[in-house]
């Protein structure tokens, strides 16, 4: 077996600490047979333990589950039931186990979740009954426990601890055998072993009476022999798929219609950026809404050309901006050419995308005018969103709902647009259109509070610049936001931030500062929250394949690098 230090490597303070705590090692009946911590007991083989798992259902009949942090050393950014954890060798929890388990519940109910003992020292700890189960993580980790399930029926306000949990929903029957089912928004969640083993076992699988199950509670211990982790389907592989099916068409599409141009240096310069490849998100997202909200056609196509003409004119003019030289591993399109030529091709291509909507065939005449009136409007907030990030440059601060106003026309503006006018082609009534708007609009809030986070918690060698680089850049990304208006000290941050200086070893130490104060977790709880935001807008949708890649796409960003 390794050694602690080995096994707690790279993993978070916090938690290795916890690692030291001592679990009660039990027999095959639920006697405890003597003490191991619990990093032994989950290390290697593992030891058989101790544990509880607290159902907390409110007034309305709903189910208090929450999602692990990504920082869990074990089974990391799983969902499972309200709270589940271990009793340890400490007075109150290693007597009696009953009464040791709802200790121990008390003790992390406070911990995790926020709710004080003095409001869980009135709750009834309804004990329905134990199940023993081991379950491999990984080859390092591995739970064996004997689990003690109670149900607690009360309403309660909860303020969790974000180094344990990373959101936390309240399920009804429905939506609890929507999660089992991995349907809807749960469809590339992971969920805990444990948890379905209780929903099976305990619940008759989200149908069950909760009254009648604790009226009826179980005695014998049920073995439930290895479980395993039911990994999701695999959202980027899905979506990457399901673009290479359309991207050789939309492809074309672009290369025929830059090919209208005459002059041979503007259509170079023109092309030159889409020579690079790409997987062309925005030109196939219309299609792929199109198809979930019922009639995907070819004049999506023609759409999705159109917007990725025009988003490749942002770039280019960006580049200028900011005197980018090289973009997608080419020199920008004004260091291939020259400025002028670079200027004179973003105008033509912005041209040309309009041009494109009004030749085709397959988009009705009663649809263009809102389409062009949509897309008119998303190249205005993309100018104005570009504006703002300039003018933030030279401003000692900026707030939130600023940062968060700009990323939605800059960036969130054009997926917005790309849904809400392949809804529009698609024939969709006025309510799904807006829905898909909101969808899109979320997707791209997303997306680039992903970008803010990934910019932190990636290696170099995967971001292709060194991890937290938007530190010495100034950047005023929504972590350094809320780490600029935390008050915390910060004093390598502080120093660092904005200096255009090249990174060396302190920019470690500010990420770390970043990290411990809370201000990369607050961008991924935001971007966390648009995430839902946008599965919530995909649920109002008929269930179809079409509508599960939309769900994918929806997942993909929060594991994509760009």
């Amino acid at each position: 077996m390794q050694d602690t230090d080995e096994a707690l490597s790279g993993h978070d303070t916090s938690q290795a600490v916890m690692m030291e705590e001592a679990c009660l090692c039990l027999d095959e009946h639920d006697a405890v047979i003597g003490t191991s911590s619990k990093l032994d007991t989950h290390l290697g083989d593992g030891i058989r333990h101790r544990a509880f798992s607290v159902l907390i259902y409110d007034s309305k009949g709903r189910l208090l589950v929450q999602q692990r942090s990504s920082e869990k050393i074990t089974f990391p950014a799983v969902w499972a039931n309200s709270c589940c954890s271990h009793p340890l060798d400490i007075d109150g929890e290693n007597g009696d186990p009953i009464e040791g388990v709802k200790e121990a519940a008390r003790r992390k109910l406070d911990q995790e979740l926020g709710i004080p003992r003095s409001v869980t020292d009135n709750w009834v700890f309804n004990h329905i009954g134990r199940f023993e189960y081991k379950c491999r993580w990984d080859e390092e980790w591995v739970e064996h426990e004997i689990d003690h399930v109670m149900i607690v029926k009360a309403d309660c306000e909860v303020d969790f601890n974000r180094n344990e949990i990373q959101a936390i929903d309240w399920l009804d029957n429905a939506g609890l055998k929507g999660m089992m089912a991995r349907q809807g928004r749960w469809k590339s969640q992971l969920i805990a072993p444990w948890f379905e083993a209780i929903v099976e076992h305990f619940l008759n699988g989200g149908d069950a009476d909760i009254d009648a199950v604790i009226n009826d509670a179980c005695t014998d211990i049920i073995r439930c022999g290895e479980l395993s982790v039911a990994h999701p389907s695999d959202s980027a592989a899905n979506v990457l798929a399901a673009l290479g099916q359309h991207r050789d068409i939309v492809e074309n599409v672009i290369q025929d219609n830059l090919g209208k141009i005459q002059q041979a240096r503007l259509r170079g310069a023109m092309s030159h950026l889409f020579t690079g490849g790409g997987k062309r998100l925005r030109a196939i997202m219309p299609r792929m809404v199109g198809d979930a909200v019922g009639n995907g056609h070819e004049g999506h196509y023609t759409l999705g050309a159109c917007i990725e003409i025009i988003h490749n004119f942002t770039l280019v003019h960006d580049d200028i901006m900011d005197q980018d030289p090289i973009r997608r591993g080419l020199d920008a399109v004004h260091i291939a050419y020259d400025d002028a030529t670079a200027i004179n091709a973003g105008d033509a291509m912005l041209a040309l995308g309009f041009e494109m909507l009004a030749d085709s065939e397959h988009i009705e005449d009663s649809q263009l005018r809102h389409v062009v009136s949509t897309i008119g409007e998303m190249v205005r907030r993309v100018a104005e969103g570009q504006q703002e990030d300039f003018e933030f440059e030279d401003r000692d601060s900026v707030s939130e709902d600023e940062y968060i106003a700009m990323i939605a026309g800059k960036t969130s503006a054009m997926f917005e647009t790309c849904a809400e006018t392949g809804a529009i082609l698609a024939g969709a009534d006025a309510d799904t259109v807006a829905n898909m708007a909101r969808w899109g609009l979320n997707l791209g809030l997303c997306f680039q509070i992903m970008d803010d986070y990934i910019d932190m918690v990636s290696d170099t060698e995967t971001l292709g610049k060194p991890a937290g680089s938007d530190i010495v850049q100034g950047k005023r990304t929504l972590i350094a936001i809320h780490a600029l208006e935390s008050g915390a000290e910060l004093p390598t941050f502080r120093k660092l931030f904005g200096t255009e200086t090249d990174p060396d070893s302190e920019l470690e130490t500010a990420v770390a500062e970043l990290k411990a104060n809370g201000s990369i977790q607050y961008a991924l709880d935001r971007a966390m929250d648009h995430h839902a935001i946008a599965h919530d807008c995909l649920d109002s949708l008929e269930q179809t394949p079409a509508v599960d890649l939309l769900r994918d796409m929806t997942d993909f960003q929060l594991v994509r690098i760009n």
